[in-house]
């Protein structure tokens, strides 16, 4: 089953990517869709071509296009590039759609209240869906390798807009998938 908890980036460095079971704030899978809008399941990685699960997910959710990616500095080419262009803080306009089949990484997602990051342990056979508009990012391991199928409804679009760069991605605050995803996901505060 997949875990997730609060992060403060300064425990963390790149030597350390878990923090001890003292150390971090568990987050539930309904407080992490509810405060992220992040989707998750759990397949079976040896047996998902046959049980047909990851399959309905596809045709329920429109996900008509599919890929693998392999990260690994044996299969990635210019792999130190991508795993730190994976690593820095992103949105897309669509959804992300990752179903790991062996390795594992973190998710980083930002809370849509509080801007806090939430990490998110990915392992064979977890699914996990990004909405679009969601800052976050991938990281790495101490293995640096992870293999994954990528979906997408239609076409897929590649481009990450990071956050703050507004020279080379435009102002990723003010794009209409950032703007739909706070409506939908910050709660408003009270006064």
């Amino acid at each position: 089953m997949v875990r997730a908890w609060h992060i403060d980036e300064s425990k963390l460095d790149e030597n350390k990517l878990e923090l001890s079971e003292n150390e971090r704030e568990l987050v539930n899978l309904e407080d992490l869709k509810e405060h992220t809008g992040v989707l998750y399941w759990k397949l079976n990685a040896d047996t998902y071509n046959e049980d047909g699960t990851l399959d309905e997910i596809r045709k329920c959710r429109g996900y008509t296009y599919a890929d693998e990616i392999e990260v690994s500095s044996k299969t990635l080419p210019n792999f130190d590039v991508m795993i730190k262009k994976f690593a820095s803080e992103h949105l897309h306009t669509d959804e992300e759609i990752r179903f790991i089949l062996a390795g594992k990484g973190y998710f980083d997602v930002r809370d849509a209240n509080s801007d806090d990051w939430i990490r998110i342990e990915v392992v064979g056979g977890d699914l996990i869906i990004l909405p679009a508009g969601i800052y976050h990012r991938l990281v790495l391991d101490k293995d640096r390798y992870i293999k994954a199928k990528r979906f997408f409804i239609g076409a897929p679009v590649w481009t990450a807009h990071e956050r703050g760069n507004p020279i080379t991605h435009g102002l990723s605050d003010e794009m209409d998938s950032r703007k739909a995803y706070l409506a939908k996901y910050k709660k408003p505060v009270s006064s």
